[in-house]
């Protein structure tokens, strides 16, 4: 393991051989593999119930681990995993981050070069092998690495309706994959018009009681095969031209208030809402446009889940 030393001038950013931007599976997952590779290994994340996982109020389908389980308390056992190779988190916000910088830092042992040639060619020492070192900015300070990566995720909704907010991970849900099997012989709404929305309702129809399919637009948009089976599957009632108004329930989903293009407003007694009506973005507002995304927000990484600039790599949702 690299050994970096803070020296020189007053108060310098301290090092790591890997710096790990999100706590969640991905990052922590990666974190366990570093620290225990004997590399020096920072983790920052917002804290256990900032993500998605965090968010989860029951897991039941995760590998090794006896259900149901609150997200925050697999987030825990994460942690305290890596941290028993010897990560180390921190709870903050990263607010910046600099790619391509050749930080001045006092290092003890250089990265590949000889300890005679620290002296005669101290630019070297500002870089990782020919990789300029990283610097990450946030709340409590800057932190410099050799190898940086990102696991910040995606956020969910922005624009909710009342009670959505209140109730995620408590009937609300984006993904019926992940918690669908917790509404068994129950009836369940389906909001969007997207494909996802659609296979979701078909996954969710192989054991639920029924599901209400909300659709804002008059027409269905999915590709046609997969309309056609939504709509003729006896477990499904397609509500077109139908808005979600409202997420209703105290402590959990008791129903939600819809409002059809024509007609009064209704409450459907649903147990569950599965909402796809703005899909999840990648989270790299931090980044500051340093690294390529495609047209969904994702970074671009290649086999090796590398980005364009050597030393930084991509996982999780972020792709």
């Amino acid at each position: 393991m690299v050994s970096l030393q803070l020296g020189g001038l007053g108060s310098q950013p301290e090092a790591y051989d890997v710096i790990i931007i999100g706590g969640g599976p991905a990052g922590a997952s990666a974190a366990i593999y570093t620290a225990r590779a004997d590399l020096r290994t920072l983790v920052i994340d917002k804290g256990l119930t900032a993500g998605a996982l965090g968010l989860t109020e029951k897991i039941s389908n995760y590998p090794g681990v006896p259900g149901p389980i609150s997200g925050a308390e697999l987030a825990e056992t994460m942690r305290r995993q890596a941290e028993s190779f010897g990560a180390e988190f921190i709870t903050d916000k990263v607010v910046g981050v600099d790619l391509q910088s050749n930080p001045k830092i006092g290092v003890s042992h250089s990265f590949g070069i000889a300890e005679k040639d620290q002296i005669d060619r101290p630019a070297q020492l500002q870089t990782c092998g020919t990789h300029p070192l990283k610097i990450v900015m946030a709340g409590t300070g800057s932190f410099h690495t050799r190898a940086l990566i990102l696991a910040t995720g995606s956020m969910g909704r922005t624009n909710t309706v009342p009670g959505e907010e209140a109730l995620l991970g408590r009937g609300v849900s984006y993904c019926a994959t992940c918690d669908g099997a917790f509404f068994r012989e129950q009836r369940v709404a389906v909001i969007g018009n997207t494909d996802e929305a659609l296979e979701e309702t078909l996954f969710l129809a192989k054991f639920v009681e029924s599901v209400d399919l909300i659709v804002p637009t008059p027409a269905l948009k999915a590709r046609p095969g997969l309309a056609a089976e939504v709509t003729e599957h006896p477990k499904v009632t397609l509500r077109l031209g139908t808005r979600l108004r409202e997420i209703i329930g105290n402590g959990h989903v008791d129903g939600v208030r819809v409002q059809p293009r024509t007609g009064d407003e209704a409450v459907l007694p649903v147990k569950g809402a599965f909402v796809y009506l703005q899909g999840a973005k990648p989270i790299t507002d931090y980044l500051g446009g340093q690294l390529a995304t495609n047209e969904e927000g994702c970074l671009t990484v290649d086999h090796d889940l590398q980005t364009a600039i050597p030393g930084v790599f991509a996982v999780g949702d972020l792709l």
